[in-house]
């Protein structure tokens, strides 16, 4: 078998320690093999990185295990070729597992160039993947703590969510905060209410009409304390995501021109996957990755089942927002081939239908630099209109019509 790199070097991570096994091809074809084991510190990585450049080695691969391969891939990643290597497609020999098998095994097929790169971004990419990541965790955990609130509320009878439409809000929140000081007077607190809300009086009174314990203000008051703590972190998150995406205004600017892609979808959109194209030969390469792809499994000539894969679950979740708020917009092509395949197949499969397609433009669109171009909400309509044609003309000739088509003169 031909030998790619004479010099190579396969890594097995692990929490604490990583083995390192270097191979070097000499020209009569002997292999003087070469294994250390390192510590994971930094100064552990160092000294890897040391003992790798005193064997000349300039590509080394590793497999992608949880969170440990980060910190080596940002140590090594200067002056060095890394590979990391999905563990689906480096199965070793069943029976010789062991930690030094496993380095062997990785800079063996590294040496023959068969091992297949996963896609990582630059530095920037993933500073500002990890903020994104971040920040939509703690607008998750917001979420929950308003669950909790309501649920606390409950069962203290206390109905406000029935009349109010956001218990958040400054109407809201103001009465929470006189419940959580003593006050137990229901008149006196839907006095509180602000614009709106105040029409509401009579229910409000009713709705807070119930018997809270002294246990449920020690809760409302550490949940809305907690709240405020998010709310407070996310101001920051926002500060410093705004000062990331400074060097990205334009790619900015081409996804946002995208029908139901705002800034911050825009911002979690370029945090997956970079604004450098040429990483993914193709569109339906990115959309393969993504997991926005059918797969495929076929046998004995017979196709099976080809359900997408896991891919990429945050890129997947933004796109599916984008589809959901494409598909309460009108007049352009997505969302006519929304609501034409949500017909036929459930909203559920059109989702991941035209996210694929929203994929595929921000494929295009990155790649060429040019805003979006939309096809018009008419666009199947354009292209099937033969069909549409003969489906009205068959329909009142059932309902007893003679139809005569004519066409309209064109000034």
């Amino acid at each position: 078998m031909q030998v790619i790199y004479q010099r190579c070097c396969g890594l097995d991570v692990h929490k604490k320690t990583v083995v390192a096994t270097v191979l070097i091809t000499s020209p009569d074809g002997t292999i003087e093999k070469k294994t250390r084991t390192f510590s994971t510190m930094t100064t552990g990585l160092l000294a890897l990185c040391d003992w790798v450049d005193s064997y000349g080695v300039s590509h080394l691969a590793m497999e992608s295990t949880g969170i440990y391969w980060r910190p080596v891939y940002h140590l090594l990643e200067e002056g060095h070729t890394i590979l990391l290597v999905n563990a689906q497609h480096m199965k070793a020999v069943p029976g010789h597992k062991t930690d030094v098998k496993d380095s062997e095994w990785l800079a063996d097929l590294l040496r023959h160039g068969l091992l297949k790169a996963s896609f990582i971004p630059p530095q920037p990419i993933r500073q500002l993947r990890e903020l994104t990541r971040y920040r939509k965790t703690l607008i998750q955990e917001r979420a929950q703590e308003v669950n909790r609130l309501q649920k606390v509320l409950e069962t203290a009878n206390i109905k406000l969510a029935a009349v109010a439409t956001d218990v958040m809000g400054k109407s809201g929140r103001d009465m929470l905060d006189a419940l959580i000081a003593g006050t137990t007077d229901a008149e006196v607190l839907a006095e509180l209410a602000r614009g709106r809300v105040r029409n509401k009086l009579p229910q409000l009174q009713q709705a807070l009409d119930g018997r809270v314990e002294r246990h449920h203000r020690l809760l409302l008051r550490l949940i809305l304390e907690h709240i405020d703590f998010l709310e407070h972190t996310l101001a920051q998150l926002q500060l410093e995501l705004e000062e990331q995406l400074r060097p990205f205004e334009d790619a900015m600017q081409l996804l946002m021109s995208i029908p139901g892609i705002q800034a911050l979808a825009a911002a979690a959109i370029l945090a997956e996957i970079g604004i450098d194209m040429s990483r993914f030969p193709s569109a339906k390469h990115l959309a393969s990755w993504a997991g926005l792809c059918p797969g495929n499994r076929q046998r004995g000539g017979k196709r099976l089942s080809g359900s997408t894969t896991q891919g990429n679950p945050y890129l997947r979740a933004i796109l599916a927002e984008v589809v959901w708020a494409i598909s309460h917009t009108k007049n352009n092509y997505l969302s006519a081939q929304y609501h034409r395949l949500a017909r036929r197949l459930g909203k559920k499969k059109a989702v991941v239908a035209v996210s694929h397609s929203v994929l595929v433009i921000i494929y295009h669109v990155l790649q060429s630099k040019m805003p979006y171009t939309d096809l018009g909400a008419d666009y199947f309509e354009k292209l099937d209109a033969s069909r549409i044609e003969r489906q009205h003309v068959r329909r009142l000739e059932q309902l007893g019509y003679t139809v005569t088509l004519t066409p309209k003169e064109v000034a």
